[in-house]
């Protein structure tokens, strides 16, 4: 079982043709798969439009009232069914689905962090407590692939923007699958995010802690580093970071190890 993570720049790239196509043939081969996304440039592109700059600590999106709508309105509206129209081009019977839906994403609001000195209150950002499978495992069992756009709820009702790296994480440990492939613009690590000549083919665990340390490993891909460090230390058995045309050839990538 594979739990694909989507990067919002590659929602809508010419390349998704290719990652649909790697999920079909998943299916055919009696893999189950479930697809998770994102849509942070979206997300910033029409806040930017709308007058209102989104702050963004260490990868991590401060989410206001504002914020908030435009997560339900970009990522479970416009690209939810925009991927859920691809799959369907693909020849891949998917459904789009939201951490909200049948309580799959059950968390709490996320309390006040300290970084570099300071407060920071991240708004409507909700921190994982539970998943509640049962959702996706229907959907699977009738031979559809879920596609869940990365929010969550709490006992109250309230709705929540939750990191799509974490949301992969959380669903990939409640599932049992024993790989997470996340596909990124980049394509995996660099030393150099502007060289694609500086790829890094394997990171592991020292190799990230240094990398952090000394600033080249920041942003969304420390995030995203983090979190593939505690997939595996969680049991999961493989995380590769790869482009979209490059998902049948995972070389191209970069896996992630202990």
């Amino acid at each position: 079982m594979k739990v694909i993570k989507i990067g919002g720049a590659e929602v809508a790239s010419p390349h998704m043709a290719t990652v649909w196509a790697y999920i079909r043939m998943q299916q055919l081969a009696g893999e189950s798969v479930v697809v998770v996304h994102g849509g942070g440039p979206q997300l910033t592109k029409l806040a930017k439009e709308l007058g209102h700059m989104p702050e963004i600590i260490q990868g991590r999106r401060v989410t206001g009232d504002l914020d908030l709508h435009l997560i339900q309105w970009i990522i479970r509206g416009q690209l939810n069914a925009q991927l859920s129209s691809q799959a369907m081009v693909a020849g891949v019977k998917a459904v789009g689905v939201s951490g909200v839906d049948g309580g799959l994403v059950r968390v709490i609001k996320r309390p006040v962090w300290q970084i570099e000195g300071r407060e920071v209150d991240f708004g409507w950002v909700g921190d994982v407590q539970q998943i509640q499978p049962e959702p996706l495992l229907a959907l699977m069992n009738a031979g559809f692939v879920p596609i869940v756009a990365t929010m969550g709820v709490d006992e109250t009702g309230q709705i929540y923007n939750v990191n799509g790296d974490t949301v992969g994480l959380e669903l990939a440990k409640a599932l049992g699958a024993d790989e997470i492939i996340l596909v990124t613009e980049s394509g995996g690590l660099r030393r150099n995010q502007h060289d694609p000549e500086s790829h890094i083919s394997v990171c592991d665990a020292p190799l990230a802690t240094s990398g952090i340390a000394a600033g080249w490993i920041q942003g969304g891909m420390l995030v995203k580093l983090v979190e593939a460090q505690k997939a595996l230390r969680a049991g999961i058995g493989a995380v590769l970071l790869i482009r979209a045309e490059d998902m049948a050839q995972p070389e191209k990538g970069t896996k992630v190890v202990l």
